[in-house]
């Protein structure tokens, strides 16, 4: 599952050093363009979700699994013969479609078998790997760049995604039997998403998930711009990135030691707590000129580290609080919380990356402000948590 999840790491982080080539090939006139290709990739996965939960209850998590691969695979053939930005980004539209089969399917595998705070403690070690990835993934861009040109890298992903299969095949065995599948009927599939949307304490955690996942995509599509404009680090990337990556993959480490005996929503509401109040300190310190200019970059690597750190923490807590009273439909559930989740923090992530005005303020300020707003909708889960058992 965290090879599989990864996928989708992979595709957004071993883009990144391809941006200014791309922009260079196919939007030379608006080359800030460039950075569509990472929201439209998640602009696809957002949409894939919709379907593919209610696919997995009807006809089982393995083979959805392999249906959203292989779209992703041709999606990425696409990719590579594509001539202009409108069918790349339609590519890329695509690819997020198929990779959410693995992602929704996957969650609802994992749910299939394990809940409640075990069920954190294993998504815990599935977002470790998703966290790692990032670490390869640029260094696995760039020398691919180097040797064959940023359209290879979309063959990489081709390669990468058949292993997935095949190791899907042979490790993994099917966790929905026959007697417990979900015809696919558009009422039942209505009915449940009802039954998602009118429970008020997973509507809540849903936000909270959007605006840490929006966050963290918002400081994704803006990194290497910020790295080459700002601190004319483009070549040195794809290394420091790796480096961020490497410390904020100790988190999901960290939560599953801690989550059985601490509960899932205390270290959620916490992080979101830690990061809100290191992000005000960082919007006065850079916005009041504060911050000397040979430790910028520095104290800019550090904060994004911890926005870093802070995904590691919260994203498997929040996907197991929105499916803990949701077990008896967890793929169409599954389905529902990525839809509205990845949509939403496609939304918020847009906007942060079009911001960027040649300095990291724009971000830093984002990030403040969703941490902040998170921490508040996390206050607000102790008096909706009542009515269901304590995470």
């Amino acid at each position: 599952m965290a090879l599989l999840m990864s996928l989708m790491a992979l595709s957004i982080d071993a883009m990144l050093p391809a941006l200014p080539e791309i922009a260079r090939d196919v939007t030379p006139a608006a080359p800030n363009l460039a950075q569509l290709v990472i929201p439209f990739f998640l602009l696809g996965v957002g949409l894939g979700t919709i379907l593919m939960g209610p696919l997995s209850d009807t006809f089982g998590r393995k083979p959805v699994i392999v249906l959203g691969v292989g779209i992703y695979i041709a999606a990425s053939l696409l990719a590579s013969a594509s001539q202009g930005l409108g069918m790349l980004l339609l590519a890329r539209v695509l690819e997020g479609v198929g990779i959410a089969a693995p992602r929704i399917a996957g969650i609802a595998l994992v749910r299939d078998i394990y809940a409640g705070r075990r069920m954190a403690q294993v998504m815990s070690i599935v977002m470790t790997i998703f966290i790692v990835v990032p670490a390869a993934a640029p260094f696995l861009g760039q020398g691919v760049i180097w040797l064959a040109g940023w359209r290879a890298v979309f063959l990489a992903f081709v390669v990468i995604g058949t292993l997935a299969l095949l190791w899907l095949g042979l490790r993994q065995p099917e966790t929905l039997p026959a007697a417990r599948r979900r015809a696919f009927r558009p009422r039942d599939i209505i009915a449940a998403a009802r039954e998602v949307l009118s429970n008020r304490l997973v509507l809540l955690y849903m936000a909270a998930l959007s605006l840490g996942f929006g966050q963290m995509f918002g400081l994704l599509s803006t990194a290497q711009p910020i790295y080459d404009v700002v601190f004319n680090r483009a070549t040195s990337f794809p290394a420091w990135f790796a480096l961020m990556a490497l410390i904020a993959g100790t988190a999901g480490l960290v939560n599953a030691a801690f989550v059985m005996r601490l509960g899932m929503r205390r270290i959620v509401a916490a992080a979101f707590t830690a990061q809100s109040l290191i992000s005000g300190v960082m919007v006065l310190a850079w916005g009041g000129g504060l911050v000397p200019t040979d430790i910028g970059f520095a104290v800019f690597f550090a904060w994004s580290t911890s926005v870093f750190f802070m995904a590691g923490v919260v994203f498997g807590n929040l996907n197991a609080l929105c499916l803990e009273p949701l077990g008896h439909i967890a793929g169409v559930a599954a389905s529902i919380v990525g839809a509205v989740s990845t949509t939403c923090a496609v939304l918020v992530s847009i906007p942060i990356g079009l911001a960027f005005d040649g300095t990291p303020f724009p971000l830093m300020i984002s990030i403040f402000i969703c941490s902040s707003v998170a921490m508040l909708v996390m206050r607000a889960t102790r008096r909706a948590e009542t009515s269901f058992p304590k995470g």
